[in-house]
């Protein structure tokens, strides 16, 4: 059968289209998978660093490192819970955890390292109400009275100077001011596994339990199908050792 040539040109159309179709796969497809790489292998050494983080912390309480991660995990979230809560927990404290007692050394920058170490940095912006004073002092160098502005908080400093004169005037301030601060976040257990093999992290603790070393529980290449024609990879996520990450 002869094809016309109205035809022909709906075929090439045709043709066109789905190299088109195929074009955009072969780039966006590709790219898509590399994300999903970089996803897994970022949030894997996330938890990596977390679990080093709380066998740290366990080391600070206790002395030494425990190879029960999630042991270790509950007593240091414990007594994190237990420094919010009372401003005096510090010091040689006991804490029981599940009938077990455990004696602990809480520092007295514990619960700000722990919020530091394990929170997300955050930003607000609070409007704070503030007065500002203008102030007569006299000033020796110039031989005259001098005025300045300052905030009615500092007042107190400038009364016990002999030079100070008085209070010229008073107005209310208002200001948008940026506060730092970090959203408590608490370890839990899924900081043990590997979110692409499901395994747990490999802890190894040297005899005389000064040092430790977190691996990836990968050994092997990981490689799963992707739409037919590729295929996603993954590798192991690296090791910290002694507070030494394999990937800086």
């Amino acid at each position: 059968m002869k094809l016309s040539q109205h035809n022909k040109t709906d075929l090439l159309e045709i043709a066109i289209i789905l190299a088109m179709f195929f074009l955009i796969i072969v780039i966006y497809v590709p790219v898509a998978i590399w994300e999903e790489e970089a996803h897994y292998q970022k949030e894997s050494r996330y938890r990596m660093q977390n679990l080093y983080d709380v066998e740290e912390f366990y080391s600070s309480l206790t002395g030494g490192y425990n190879p029960n991660f999630l042991e270790a995990m509950n007593l240091v979230n414990a007594t994190r819970d237990s420094a919010l809560a009372d401003s005096l927990f510090i010091g040689e404290q006991q804490v029981t955890l599940n009938g077990k007692e455990f004696f602990v050394d809480v520092g007295a920058s514990f619960g700000f390292e722990f919020d530091t170490t394990f929170g997300f940095k955050s930003f607000r912006r609070d409007t704070v109400i503030d007065t500002t004073l203008q102030i007569a002092v006299y000033a020796e160098d110039l031989g005259r009275n001098d005025t300045s502005f300052i905030r009615k908080k500092d007042l107190p400093g400038y009364e016990s100077d002999e030079n100070f004169i008085g209070i010229v005037k008073e107005e209310p301030m208002t200001r948008v001011e940026a506060i730092e601060y970090y959203k408590t976040y608490l370890p839990d257990s899924s900081t043990y596994f590997c979110p692409l093999s499901k395994d747990p992290y490999q802890m190894e603790i040297s005899e005389d339990g000064k040092s430790l070393k977190v691996s990836s529980p990968i050994k092997e290449t990981v490689k799963e199908p992707r739409y037919l024609l590729f295929s996603f990879k993954a590798n192991s996520h690296g090791i910290i050792k002694d507070g030494q990450k394999s990937w800086d």
